[in-house]
């Protein structure tokens, strides 16, 4: 399990935001890429037809249910690239909240504005962003603006071009690339103008407090949570 650097501690501390370039090891990204399409190729009619009835949105899709789905995914949750890295910022408190496993089609605009994900008043908020395949130029990065998680931030401008936010930093990366940043801080997706989409893992984290301990919300992989470490990150326990 890799342990922050001072250099680290201190970069996120200032910054709110640290790129681990190849992060998932070969191996394992192939084996994680291959199941995404899986599961995406298996989901993909059912999001059309949502699309087509307005239950869905267009902008972007999600695979349903992907740690049931399978086993592979589990493993990057405590990932040893990152996974020192969120128990220190946490102070050894780690609850795991949920993933987004993520396809961004191409777009003439961004399905989100610059934003941050929850107010301060809530524990420390986390998120790992894991690339399943190059991003460059006009791919979809993730940006975001560093020191924007600090309390005396801001205000930020509302702008109606991603680019015109005053500081903000894109990260480009190839497949493999994690991004942890802290979810106070500004960040958005950029536009993703190429005819390839762009696909990714959003797994999300929290500074553990009773109120968001809630075994019920992975009941389901209990079975396959057998240590005591793993059921703690979860919340089983």
């Amino acid at each position: 399990m890799i342990q922050p650097t001072p250099a680290q501690r201190a970069q996120f501390g200032a910054e709110g935001c640290l790129a681990l370039p190849q992060a998932l090891p070969a191996e394992l990204l192939a084996g994680v890429q291959r199941a995404f399409d899986r599961c995406a190729e298996e989901a993909k009619p059912g999001w059309l037809e949502g699309v087509a009835k307005g239950r869905a949105p267009a902008a972007y899709f999600d695979l349903p249910d992907p740690l049931e789905r399978e086993p592979i995914f589990l493993d990057l949750v405590a990932h040893p690239s990152y996974y020192g890295l969120l128990l220190d910022f946490t102070g050894g408190e780690l609850l795991f909240l949920w993933g987004q496993f993520r396809t961004l089609p191409p777009s003439p605009l961004s399905y989100v504005g610059w934003h941050y994900d929850v107010e301060r008043s809530n524990p420390l908020h986390l998120k790992v962003q894991l690339y399943l395949n190059d991003v460059g130029e006009d791919e979809g990065a993730f940006a975001y603006v560093p020191g924007s998680h600090l309390p005396d931030a801001g205000p930020y401008p509302l702008v109606r071009r991603l680019e015109s936010m005053p500081g903000h930093r894109v990260f480009y990366g190839r497949a493999g690339d994690a991004l942890l940043f802290n979810s106070y801080g500004m960040h958005t997706s950029m536009v993703n103008k190429t005819p390839r989409p762009r696909k990714s893992i959003i797994l999300i984290y929290e500074q553990r407090t009773p109120a968001q301990v809630r075994p019920e919300r992975f009941a389901a992989l209990a079975d396959r949570l057998q240590t005591p470490q793993r059921r703690r990150l979860f919340g089983l326990e």
